[in-house]
């Protein structure tokens, strides 16, 4: 099977959840963290060729939509709260969005001095 294989194939996936009739529904790190896909893929009747580019493609639009809820999650809720529900990732690159909005303010609107 190609599970096996999956960390060769695709960089930091460790594996693939698996329903009852082989559809394939989120991605698993090596640290065990669960990305949900956006739409769940369906190998039947299919060459593992056509449903292995499914898995990447639901793997970008999948990671697109975590790091899109955690940029605008990171408004609503407590950091130390923020940071237990997301990923590890999704944590370092929307935070990554949100220090660079903050300082982009701070010197849009006190020069230099607004950094300090």
């Amino acid at each position: 099977m190609v599970r096996s294989h999956l960390r060769k194939v695709f960089e930091a996936i460790a594996d693939l959840t698996f329903l009852n009739d082989d559809c394939m529904t989120a991605m698993i790190s090596a640290e065990g963290e669960k990305i949900d896909f956006v739409k769940k893929i369906d190998p039947k009747d299919r060459n593992v060729e056509f449903w292995m580019g499914d898995v990447e493609r639901q793997m970008v639009a999948s990671i697109r939509n975590v790091v899109h809820f955690g940029i605008t999650d990171y408004l609503e809720r407590e950091r130390n709260d923020w940071i237990i529900m997301h990923p590890g990732q999704i944590v370092l690159n929307s935070g990554q969005v949100h220090w660079t909005a903050d300082v982009e303010k701070s010197l849009n609107e006190g020069g230099l001095e607004g950094v300090t």
